[in-house]
């Protein structure tokens, strides 16, 4: 369990956190999103003490820490329970994959070689880098390094995983590997907190969905509550600007639904692949583009967004839901979804 009371964080007289309130139970995956600057990677930092509150309680586990007051042993335990995916992956450099996951449970846990080398190769393979054990980061993908820095984080038998927008980045089409290995993960029972922008991945796999905006919670809830039916104008708000499939009208609805289909054309209640998670960010990209919204400004929706209605038996499929529908097909057709087409 991961519970988080009044946490505040100023880096000079910016204030990040305006005293924040967070539980997870155990085995729960949150997933945070928000703005730039709205404070989720230094709320996911203030867990660990990677960032250190000005005030506040963490509790991890059994473990609580007074902000104000404690002990350097507390923050190693806390910090011996979780493990941290970051952005740009912080392999080393000079270690195979191999090495890089062995490196922990071997240097910080003192466990024998053989038994860590063993169950780092075990994790290796689990994230499907079995054939990768001996390449350096310099020889790999930016999904490849992701996967082993997940795997590294596992080595560690945490009792809680923190992921800090993990395909960031990545190129649009390795984004897929990552969070297909984070789902299995997640079935794993693991108890997560990630902070991302892949809301495909939050209506799928979030228990819960924390939107931040000027460093505090604006709501939380359900996936379905928080992506289907916001209650707050500035959750509604950014929606439109980062995915504007999932805001009214087409939200849950329409063009949603044709994504479902896109994603999963056999069998929309199976288990997404890293190919279909692929496929899945194609096809926001091409609706993104039909629609024309520009995601650096909250102005209004553009006229083809504002027109779009629910997609029935009656209606005349508008450009977005095309756009949708020509991805699908291209893939069906090519093997690889549409806009990674040359």
């Amino acid at each position: 369990m991961i519970r988080l009371r009044n946490i505040r964080k100023s880096f000079g007289t910016d204030e990040v956190l305006k005293g924040v309130d967070l539980d997870v139970e155990d085995g729960e995956v949150v997933v945070v999103i928000g703005p730039s600057g709205a404070g989720k990677t230094t709320l996911l930092r203030c867990i660990n003490f990677l960032d250190e509150p000005d005030s506040g309680e963490v509790t991890v586990g059994c473990t609580t820490i007074d902000a104000r007051k404690y002990d350097k042993r507390d923050v190693l335990a806390v910090r011996r329970k979780t493990a941290m995916i970051f952005q740009h992956y912080n392999l080393f450099r000079n270690r195979t994959a191999l090495g890089n996951v062995m490196e922990g449970p071997v240097q910080v846990q003192h466990r024998p070689r053989k038994e860590a080398e063993a169950r780092s190769r075990e994790l290796l393979d689990s994230v499907g880098l079995a054939d990768k054990c001996t390449c350096f980061p310099s020889q790999l993908s930016g999904g490849q390094q992701q996967r082993v820095g997940i795997a590294r984080a596992l080595a560690l038998d945490p009792e809680a995983m923190l992921f800090d927008e993990p395909t960031s980045a990545l190129d649009p089409e390795l984004v897929g590997e990552v969070l297909a290995v984070m789902r299995k993960v997640a079935e794993l029972g693991m108890t997560m907190v990630v902070v991302t922008h892949e809301m495909a991945f939050a209506r799928e796999v979030a228990d819960r969905v924390v939107f931040m905006d000027e460093g505090a919670i604006v709501e939380q809830g359900l996936p379905e509550d928080v992506l289907g039916n916001p209650a707050h104008e500035r959750t509604r708000r950014f929606l439109r600007r980062i995915l504007p499939q999932q805001v009214d009208p087409l939200l849950y609805g329409g063009a949603e639904n044709l994504l479902s289909n896109a994603t999963h054309p056999q069998n929309a209640s199976s288990s997404p692949t890293e190919d279909d998670y692929t496929l899945h960010v194609a096809a926001q990209t091409a609706v993104k583009q039909a629609l024309d919204v520009d995601s650096t400004t909250s102005g209004p929706r553009s006229a083809a967004f504002q027109t779009v209605p629910t997609h029935t038996s009656e209606t005349t499929p508008e450009p977005a839901i095309d756009a949708v529908l020509t991805s699908r097909t291209v893939a069906q057709t090519t093997g690889k979804p549409a806009g990674l087409v040359r």
